[in-house]
């Protein structure tokens, strides 16, 4: 069995890491190289940092937020925003990037999945998906969070389209052209520390054979307890309980050693 990974994540928006709920109401959290610095020295086994309004705003990741984080870090990270090409991939992998996250660029340009894998393999392209709950009855409150009466639909550019893309079909399309990894962040969960989508995160194990990084809801240890045992993630992604020290990662991993998990 392979150990479970913690990963604080920094959502960067204008050079600084910001965090909000269901991906609206931003609030500033920090200098995201001195955060970055920060986790790894805590014991983060890796970095994800997603440049949240790269692709809102048609600019592209800055390279160069790869090159100062690399100088920085002695554990692997992913970078994500905007990097719709085989050459935008390349530039911020030679920066210094373990992995790269593609989320609307991959939806809107499949073959971007299989192009990347085949140039630098599956291990560093990390598919991201936003999903939402869509219930069949309107007057269901998204509380229940359950997955009976409702599809999970794919939503792009940070949250803001709605795609007729259905989440399950859509990850195994994307394992299928090469993707190593899959980062599920359920935007109803996103921000509310109410814990993770980890029903749906369930179901998309049964059907996948990558890794699945659970992303959005942690709010406390227990929470992602629960993602790994429950969700069967492979790896527990978090930022505003980390970027406001409401939980620290060595007594995170504490606690999950103590509860059973295996953790490295």
């Amino acid at each position: 069995m392979l150990s479970k990974r913690i990963i604080p994540c920094l959502d960067i928006k204008d050079g600084r890491t910001v965090k909000g709920v269901n991906f609206v109401g931003l609030r500033d959290a920090g200098d995201p190289v001195e955060l970055a610095k920060l986790y790894a020295e805590q014991g983060a086994d890796e970095l994800v940092l997603l440049d949240i309004t790269a692709t809102h705003e048609k600019r592209k990741t800055v390279v160069e937020l790869a090159t100062k984080v690399a100088e920085q870090l002695n554990i692997p990270f992913t970078i994500g925003g905007g990097i719709s090409s085989v050459e935008d991939a390349h530039a911020v992998l030679n920066a210094g990037a373990d992995k790269i996250s593609i989320n609307s660029a991959a939806v809107k340009n499949p073959q971007l999945i299989n192009d990347l894998a085949e140039k630098f393999g599956s291990q560093c392209v990390v598919v991201a998906v936003d999903a939402k709950q869509i219930f069949n009855d309107p007057t269901i409150q998204h509380s229940t969070f359950n997955t009976q009466n409702s599809k999970w639909f794919v939503h792009l550019n940070g949250g803001r389209i709605k795609t007729d893309l259905e989440l399950f079909a859509w990850v195994q399309e994307a394992e299928q052209r090469g993707a190593g990894e899959i980062l599920f962040t359920s935007m109803d969960h996103d921000g509310t520390k109410a814990g993770f989508a980890d029903e749906a995160l369930a179901k998309m194990n049964s059907v996948l054979n990558i890794p699945i990084i659970a992303s959005g809801g942690a709010g406390n240890m227990e929470h992602i307890r629960n993602t790994f045992i429950n969700g069967k993630s492979d790896a527990a992604l978090a930022a505003s309980i980390f970027h406001f020290k409401e939980i620290s990662i060595p007594d995170l991993k504490k606690y999950l050693k103590e509860e059973g998990v295996l953790v490295r």
